[in-house]
């Protein structure tokens, strides 16, 4: 079977001479294969398209996706949004009692499965032009577990509530204070149990425009997990949360699932390894399709996932697997100053930050981890000269690339127009494309405005600006952030390969352990009480630093026996307990080999 997409956001017909229909062959002998619509965008005849790849080739903006897919996937399409777009197959099913995980990139269906879940969007087979009804849609499936499930879904046997993905989106869906949105759906908690559970007493009666990314994402997990359902729908739950939130939510979801059917979409590795039971893994194309495979135990999943392969159905949907170091970075780095301060204090009033001293070194990349509101940002901000510490000793006579936690979208024209216009000589030379181009996908978005990207865009567009600058050290404020699993992998590889061929250094703020432990040499952690006091110490090696910070967190890691990534230990598991009896939280070699 073979499908054709055309890339809508990418395809610029009025700055191309329609390649695509001029180097077909079949157009060439009369035949009309490709041809140009209404609205001036190509269409493309999957029934006369003999799979040639040349319009694919052709055209200048990587816009045209010509697919060879198994043919047994022909009966199994789910939906498919018009001609020559995106198009899903399969549905996974929520299973009572477990947590369902949907693993996969953004852009190949994970949301819209959910909305086809949930009843708030019918299936349409494929039949763009005329949906079938529900009852047609069932006899489809007719035998099927899916079956079973969408008819107690259609029937209203079956109340669904959902969390969605972009959470700060809420100011502009709902008016007023937190205290308002919340009175509204006390079925299964009362606000102030939902306000205490969810650390948000302290913000009832703050206005929603005013409340921060992590403080939406709690008060969209309280709304939703309020509400007395049969199914519950978690689009990214720990967008915006550090750590210890993350793992806060993650085991209020567990319980949740006891009781009920639960299924979530997460690209936090170790926390979906961590709440899952059982995953399905999502490949296809950004855009073009997507197709669900079968539900894996959570660790086979991830693996698959990591690796790129499917062995049953024999696809590679990945060109290489996503490798993780066996052991820790070295911690004797031999190598030069490039920056050290000492004792730091910053007095804001209600907050006040204390840096003990440290200094990073010539090449080294540092991990800096902590609670949200203990001075991360803030004192990234005093290396990056933004920010004049009251007192304490800085060396900071090195030129600084900082990449700012929020990034907006106010420069008017397209990310090549942002790119060339400062960094020319840099992004224009093979190492960078190599390098850094190739490797975050900004090559299909030189011709996309930049008030038109996406989160994850922007945030890829960002780490390039600020690894094209000339500096000596670079610092970044959560770049995992809006990226999906996949790109947050590239990203973190990306970093450290610049790094290390470069002879530069970084610092690197993220809460996400899969991105800190590809991306680190050496760790910083910060503490104290969040909001009114922090505390930040190192840098120390990988192990001691990541030990100190996990004990406070109160999780333990192991390594996997396979693929080497960290996973999270259950809690007072044999291993749990035998790691935190020898105080070793990271993983321990002894016991690295052992996978439950």
């Amino acid at each position: 079977m073979r499908i054709a997409a055309v890339l809508i956001d990418r395809c610029q017909n009025r700055k191309c001479n329609h390649e695509c229909e001029k180097f077909c062959p079949l157009n060439r002998t009369g035949v009309e294969c490709v041809t140009f619509g209404e609205k001036g965008k190509p269409i493309i005849s999957e029934e006369l398209c003999q799979g040639c790849g040349i319009c694919v080739n052709k055209c200048t903006f990587d816009a045209i996706k010509i697919i060879g897919l198994a043919d047994e996937l022909k009966e199994q399409m789910i939906h498919q949004y018009g001609e020559n777009s995106f198009r899903l197959y399969r549905l996974p099913v929520p299973k009572k009692g477990l947590v369902t995980g949907i693993l996969g990139p953004n852009g190949i269906g994970k949301s819209t499965a959910i909305k086809m879940l949930s009843g708030a969007e019918i299936p349409n087979l494929g039949n763009y032009e005329n949906p079938p009804t529900k009852e047609e849609v069932l006899k489809h499936f007719a035998g099927t577990e899916l079956h079973d499930y969408l008819k107690n879904v259609y029937e209203g046997k079956v109340k669904t509530a959902i969390k969605p993905q972009y959470v700060d989106l809420l100011p502009k869906a709902s008016n007023g204070v937190v205290r308002d949105l919340l009175s509204k759906v006390q079925e299964r908690m009362t606000l102030d149990q939902a306000a205490e559970l969810f650390d948000l007493t302290e913000v009832l009666d703050r206005e929603l425009s005013k409340l921060s990314g992590g403080e939406l994402q709690r008060l969209a997990m309280a709304a939703t997990m309020m509400k007395d359902a049969d199914v519950y729908f978690f689009d990214e739950p720990t967008s915006y949360l550090d750590i210890y939130q993350r793992v806060k939510m993650a085991r209020l979801i567990k319980d949740l699932s006891a009781e009920k059917q639960v299924m979530v979409i997460e690209h936090d590795l170790a926390i979906l390894d961590f709440l899952a039971d059982n995953v399905n893994v999502v490949y296809g194309t950004e855009g073009a399709y997507g197709v669900f495979t079968m539900a894996r135990q959570v660790r086979t999943a991830i693996n698959v996932y990591l690796d790129g392969y499917l062995p049953e159905e024999n696809i590679r949907f990945r060109d290489r697997p996503i490798e993780f170091e066996a052991s820790p970075p070295r911690a004797d780095w031999q190598t030069a100053d490039i920056i050290s301060f000492k004792d730091l204090k910053k007095d804001f009033g209600e907050f006040r930050l204390d840096i003990s001293g440290g200094a990073v070194k010539i090449g080294e990349s540092v991990g800096i981890v902590g609670p949200n509101a203990t001075g991360k940002t803030t004192f990234v901000k005093m290396l990056a000269g933004a920010i004049n510490p009251d007192s304490g000793e800085m060396d900071n006579k090195v030129k600084v690339a900082y990449k700012a936690q929020y990034i907006s979208a106010s420069f008017d024209g397209t990310v090549q127009d942002l790119l060339f216009m400062k960094y020319y000589d840099t992004v224009n030379t093979s190492f960078f494309t190599g390098e850094v181009l190739e490797p975050l996908g900004i090559k299909h978005l030189m011709d996309k405005q930049v008030k038109n990207l996406s989160g994850g865009e922007l945030q890829r567009v960002a780490i390039t600006m600020c690894l094209a600058t000339e500096a000596d050290m670079y610092l970044f404020d959560e770049p995992s952030a809006y990226l999906d699993s996949n790109q947050r992998m590239n990203a973190a590889k990306t970093i450290r390969r610049m790094m290390e061929k470069t002879g530069r250094s970084g610092m690197i703020v993220d809460h996400d352990i899969y991105f800190l432990d590809m991306v680190s040499d050496s760790m910083m952690v910060f503490g104290g009480d969040p909001g009114h006091h922090g505390v930040g110490d190192g840098p120390f090696d990988m192990r001691d630093g990541m030990n100190r910070f996990l004990a406070a967190v109160d999780i333990t890691f192991r390594r996997d026996a396979d693929s080497h990534r960290p996973r999270i230990n259950k809690p007072e598991s044999r291993l749990d307990r035998e790691q935190k009896s020898k105080g070793e939280y990271y993983y321990s070699d002894a016991l690295q080999q052992t996978n439950q």
